[in-house]
């Protein structure tokens, strides 16, 4: 039973890695009316939540301070009573690795349950954990290491007193594992050290462990702080202490892959962002999920519901998009038919991702140019044998070019140009969060898959940047296709590659050639 009708939960958000969230925690989110979420909770996760779902950042922007734990704690209080106001509702806190392992996790718990909100608690995988065994330590191994603990590494170095036991610590556990503790490296490999623990015990430091962005340095405790500050080691890293250490050399396993160190911002719709954003992942980049159009419904379907009313008249129907043969056979299902339908007609698709969508309807595509686009459609048709007096239905998006239909009809074809979706920009508020990260400098690149998407995403730059002209002079832009490209440019943006061939695997081939190529120049 919630209080108030208000469900609160603490969902742990695993160590960085979008896919080590639990099933409990992806839950969680998919019914989310408030989401807070931190620094160290991969923004990715965010896509698990609805759309309309209000997403409240708590960690630090750009150089500013860091919310307090106090306002924290208020906020998470206030929005709870704010769900309670309208009637109920889910509000969930999204905490970096595990919320009660140096998650604080627990105070926020109480000041919930104090105001009235008992707050279950959804574990996550810590990364403590985590981060050293993509770095291929085992924080246990037989014979090595029967024993681990778990220390912060943020106490003040500077306190009278200490509330580690550093004695205890040194000699209890075969196994160290210090969380944010990178600043005080220095002081924690002398206090193990004069505590008794041997000065060549292996050291090993994960930074950003499971993301593409994973470093990790190794040394001794009498050697690792000064390493680290050669090469200006940074946080967020874990530190692991023990003989398991120096078994990295034999167990790495995880290499990030060649988009290693780049971040991506992806502007497709939500529903259609998956594939492309799995694709760059297992490349190792980040991605930034700034979808910056939404598929909606037309003002009205009185067009296509004419045409489905006579397509036994049709010779040709011609689909342009993924979204047209979705937005098309929901129709055609309302309509009490199915693809037994279109048997009358010789069915062309653009591109293989259109003919993809036409199998998974049981339609075998007749026509599929080699080149996808809507001129080489048009040929294509003439080709099969298209004449004079044919009629040719085409259900497309609302703001489609008129190249198609303009090319049929020199040729004698009497066409049907029926829109049955339009593509709008989403609501401000879901773009926000990506956007925010984006306008900071935290994207290198831009991925484009049509025109729309162009100048959606310039729309909400120049609406939202400060200096509009600085964030899009700075990032990389990749174009999935020729019209893309040609309005990109007519929007002033450099495209950086653009793809061969015009599908997604071409865009993501388009982007390691010229990151490589970066590469290789400097």
């Amino acid at each position: 039973m919630t209080a108030q009708g208000v469900e609160a939960l603490l969902v742990g958000a695993g160590p960085g890695d979008p896919n080590l969230l639990t099933l409990a925690g992806a839950a969680a989110l998919s019914r989310a009316d408030v989401v807070v979420y931190d620094y160290l909770a991969n923004p990715a996760l965010l896509a698990h939540a609805p759309q309309d779902a209000e997403r409240v950042y708590v960690g630090k922007k750009g150089f500013s301070e860091h919310v307090t734990q106090r306002q924290i704690n208020e906020l998470l209080v206030q929005r709870a009573r704010d769900l309670a106001a309208r009637g109920g509702g889910v509000l969930v806190r999204l905490k970096g690795g595990d919320p009660f392992v140096f998650g604080r996790g627990g105070e926020e718990a109480l000041a919930l349950a104090e105001a009235g909100f008992p707050c279950p608690i959804v574990p996550g995988v810590t990364s403590g954990v985590a981060a050293p065994a993509f770095a291929g330590i085992p924080v246990t191994h037989r014979g090595l290491a029967s024993s681990v603990t778990f220390v912060t590494g943020s106490e003040d170095p500077t306190k009278a007193e200490t509330a580690v036991d550093w004695s205890g610590i040194a000699h209890g556990a075969d196994t160290l594992c210090f969380y944010m503790g990178v600043r005080n490296l220095p002081v924690i490999a002398r206090r193990l050290m004069e505590a008794g623990r041997s000065t060549d015990t292996p050291v090993s430091l994960v930074r950003w462990g499971t993301t593409p962005m994973q470093e990790v340095l190794a040394g001794t405790l009498a050697t690792i702080a000064e390493r680290a500050a050669a090469v200006g080691f940074k946080a967020p890293a874990i530190i692991v202490v023990g003989a398991v250490a120096a078994l990295r050399e034999r167990l790495a396993w995880y290499e990030p892959g060649p988009l290693a160190g780049t971040t991506v911002a992806v502007t497709r719709t939500r529903a259609q962002a998956s594939g492309l954003t799995e694709r760059l992942r297992a490349l190792g980049a980040s991605v930034i999920e700034l979808p910056v159009i939404s598929i909606a419904a037309p003002s009205s379907f009185s067009g296509v519901d004419s045409c489905i009313e006579r397509l036994a008249g049709y010779r040709f129907v011609v689909f342009t998009s993924a979204n047209g043969v979705k937005a098309f056979f929901e129709r055609l299902v309302l309509a009490g038919l199915d693809a037994r339908a279109l048997a009358c007609a010789r069915i062309a698709a653009i591109g293989p991702a259109t003919a993809a969508e036409l199998a998974e309807r049981g339609i075998v595509a007749d026509l599929v140019p080699g080149e996808f686009r809507a001129e080489a459609v048009a040929d294509l048709l003439i080709e099969a044998g298209l004449t004079d007096g044919d009629w040719v239905l085409v259900p497309r998006a609302l703001e489609a070019r008129d190249v198609l239909p303009r090319m049929l009809r020199a040729c004698g074809a009497r066409v049907d140009v029926v829109p049955v979706y339009r593509t709008v920009p989403p609501s401000r508020a879901s773009a926000e969060p990506a956007l925010a990260s984006l306008i900071a400098g935290e994207a290198d690149a831009v991925t484009f898959t049509s025109s729309s998407t162009v100048r959606n995403f310039v729309g909400l730059v120049r609406d939202v940047a400060p200096n509009p002209v600085e964030v899009l002079e700075r990032l990389d832009f990749y174009s999935i296709g020729p019209i893309t490209t040609t309005t990109a440019r007519d929007e002033s943006l450099r495209i950086a590659a653009q793809a061969e061939a015009y599908t997604i695997d071409g865009l993501v081939e388009a982007i390691v050639k010229h990151r490589a190529s970066c590469v290789n120049e400097t």
